[in-house]
């Protein structure tokens, strides 16, 4: 059943067996996805989780030793407050879209022959499923050729597609890119202050990471533009002036 038939259903079968015991509002907060109106409920599901204190401590080392320098300075303050209290990163994301993560439930005769999500001794992880496979293999030491795999639906937190941007635009993983030895490392990002540990921080890890290099050597953060009542501009509030609206030199009253 769908949920909302279940509640009905367990509710007149416990007032059928005479358990109910009355009825009485409750006020709560109901969540609402602000794109699609839905209310939101939560679902217990396994997630993946990348470790980041390495990655951490590589990031505020570079700002302190002067590396990498963030304008304006007072900002530094949020920078190490979350690098220097970083947790694991969980970067599973239960969406219909983005990198698919490269983590393979595997069923082998006979070793396991009912896979079970929850158990992390039943996963295997490749590039692609040909070398999921050529790894599972040897976890198990059984022929490759009969492991069967299914690739996990969940795919990767945005902030970690977005963290290597840097370089996975410039033909990483591919260390002879012509872009990549021309425009990376850059020397300057310009951004908004409110993404500074969102999505700069985590391409200063990633890079770091990955290539052993420094995206770029000067972040300056500028101030937000915000709505009359002091809020971030948002698409899903609804709180933003359409840029094609003031193109196309619309009026006044259009424009509020």
């Amino acid at each position: 059943m769908m949920r909302y038939e279940a509640r009905n259903a367990i509710y007149a079968e416990l007032n059928k067996r005479g358990m109910i015991h009355g009825k009485e509002k409750n006020p709560m907060r109901i969540p609402i996805c602000g794109k699609s109106k839905d209310i939101i409920e939560p679902l217990i599901l396994p997630q993946w989780y990348v470790s980041c204190g390495g990655m951490a401590k590589r990031s505020t080392d570079a700002v302190r030793n002067g590396e990498l320098t963030i304008l304006p300075k007072s900002e530094e303050q949020v920078w190490f407050k979350w690098l220097d209290n970083i947790q694991d990163w969980c970067i599973s994301r239960q969406l219909w879209w983005g990198h698919r993560i490269p983590v393979y439930l595997a069923k082998i005769p006979g070793v396991i022959d009912f896979p079970d999500i929850n158990n992390d001794d039943h996963w295997v992880v490749g590039r692609d499923i040909e070398e999921a496979r050529a790894n599972a293999g040897k976890k198990w030491n059984v022929d490759p050729k009969i492991v069967e795999l299914s690739q996990d639906e969940d795919v990767l937190d945005t902030w970690f597609s977005s963290g290597i941007f840097p370089f996975s635009t410039m033909g990483w993983p591919d260390v002879d890119s012509k872009d990549l030895k021309a425009f990376f490392p850059g020397d300057l990002l310009e951004t908004g202050g409110d993404i500074l540990f969102f999505w700069v921080a985590r391409m200063v890890m990633m890079s770091l990471e990955l290539t052993d290099k420094l995206p770029f050597k000067t972040v300056f953060l500028h101030p937000m533009v915000r709505d009359e009542n002091g809020a971030k501009m948002s698409k899903s509030k609804g709180n933003v002036i359409d840029p094609l609206e003031v193109m196309d030199s619309c009026d006044l009253d259009t424009l509020l």
